[in-house]
């Protein structure tokens, strides 16, 4: 089974990315849904219990954050994979205001987001990591990771 964790800033295409990509086959796990650490943490424990493939859409900007997700799924024998969003402040507060009004996030948001982002890496737990880029017309293009110097 797998484990499938987005990590961005808000307004890169994370949801957009689950839609195209893993509607069908993962369930989705996230906090604009869920709206509380409770249910998101009941909602993750059913799908290892059961074995669901599932994916994480939030911005987990932080290995911290990240390993909330990641340690119950070693555990229960999950394949763990990260899908890392370029994340360019400019660009994403661009798309932001792309979306309805009642879907934006305040720009402090995504700017205070940004500055906490740490770069995910294989020691974290992960089986695979990627690198996501929104393209045109929201295509993205997704590449193996490479681990920055």
């Amino acid at each position: 089974m797998q484990l499938i964790v987005f990590c961005g800033i808000q307004a890169t295409g994370k949801s957009t990315f689950y839609q195209q990509r893993f509607f069908h086959s993962h369930v989705r796990i996230s906090m604009d849904l869920l709206r509380t650490r409770n249910r998101e943490r009941r909602m993750l424990e059913l799908c290892l219990e059961t074995q669901m493939p599932c994916v994480i859409d939030n911005t987990n900007p932080t290995a911290t954050e990240r390993a909330r997700y990641i340690e119950p799924a070693r555990a229960a024998g999950f394949r763990v994979i990260g899908y890392f969003f370029q994340s360019i402040a400019a660009e994403a507060l661009v798309r932001n205001l792309e979306r309805p009004v009642a879907r934006q996030v305040p720009e402090v948001g995504i700017r205070a987001t940004r500055n906490r982002l740490e770069l995910p890496g294989y020691p974290e737990g992960f089986d695979e990591l990627y690198f996501v880029r929104v393209a045109e017309d929201q295509e993205f293009t997704v590449a193996p990771w490479q681990d920055k110097a």
